[in-house]
């Protein structure tokens, strides 16, 4: 009776090693799967849908799965970056990064740059830079990288002057020390400025914003020389800076098939192209 007892407890002791095994085999299994997905978190404008019709295609040829998931507004997608419910956003630049991270204490990095399109100034009840006049209101972004952004094309368009020797991406009106044409820099979200045209004289524009208001980018009269902090970077939390799959977008991103698509692709230099993206750079 023992040993018949003894036998049942080793089969038994069998079957639930068997059967751990098995959960041990599936949860690595489900492991590998999830780091396979990519949690991109995507905006209204040309960044976001460069990403799905040329890299996410490229990922996937890698078997990275995509799922995605919307936001109307940046600052909405750094949140849930920040807090681990996505996993890339690829709708701003360094000094925008920079700044949430100054402000909310997060540790997001770029890990790549990406093209970017320039910021421009439009014309509203104005036509064309020549007839600039004594008073004229210009519409500006009212984040402060952009806002630096926009001075230092306001000053491209010899319209105002900044301090000698500050940092161009943080640039306050503090730093203004000449302007002569009494400008009345007006301040207001991006997204509201095309709306706004019509009661502006000139506006400075970001490229995401040029796209998603379908204004013509060959409208602008004067295009920003962009600076390094204001190229776009492919963004993550740095605590995922060297998984596999962060690699693999950089990878995409630098990738032959990507440069082939951005040369078919940037009709009309739309599109400012990092160094490090064309073509025959590694």
């Amino acid at each position: 009776m023992k040993k018949k007892l003894l036998s049942i407890a080793l089969v038994l002791t069998g079957i639930v090693g068997i059967a751990a095994c098995g959960n041990t085999d599936k949860a690595a299994s489900n492991k590998e799967k999830e780091t396979k997905i990519i949690r991109v978190g995507t905006s209204p404008g040309p960044y976001s849908e460069l990403f799905l019709e040329a890299v996410k295609p490229i990922l996937e040829k890698d078997g990275y799965q995509i799922e995605q998931t919307e936001f109307t507004e940046l600052i909405q997608a750094d949140v849930a970056l920040s807090e681990g419910t996505i996993d890339l956003n690829v709708d701003q630049h360094t000094a925008y990064l920079n700044n949430f991270n100054e402000n909310k204490g997060t540790h997001l990095v770029g890990i790549t740059p990406i093209p970017t399109v320039p910021a421009g100034l439009f014309p509203g009840k104005r036509s064309t830079l020549d007839e600039v006049k004594d008073g004229d209101k210009i519409g500006i972004p009212d984040d402060a990288s952009n806002t630096a952004r926009a001075f230092n094309l306001l000053q491209k368009a010899g319209w105002i002057k900044l301090k000698a020797g500050i940092n161009p991406v943080k640039a306050t009106k503090e730093d203004i020390v000449s302007n002569s044409k009494n400008l009345d820099l007006v301040q207001m979200s991006s997204a509201q400025i095309p709306r706004s045209l019509a009661d502006l004289d000139f506006a400075v524009i970001p490229g995401s914003i040029v796209y998603s208001a379908k204004l013509d980018p060959k409208d602008s009269l004067l295009s920003e020389d962009v600076l390094k902090d204001y190229e776009l970077v492919a963004t993550i939390d740095e605590k995922n800076s060297k998984s596999d799959w962060a690699q693999a977008v950089v990878k995409a991103y630098h990738s032959d098939e990507f440069k082939k698509y951005l040369q078919k692709h940037n009709q009309g230099n739309y599109w400012f192209i990092p160094k490090e993206l064309q073509e025959g750079k590694k």
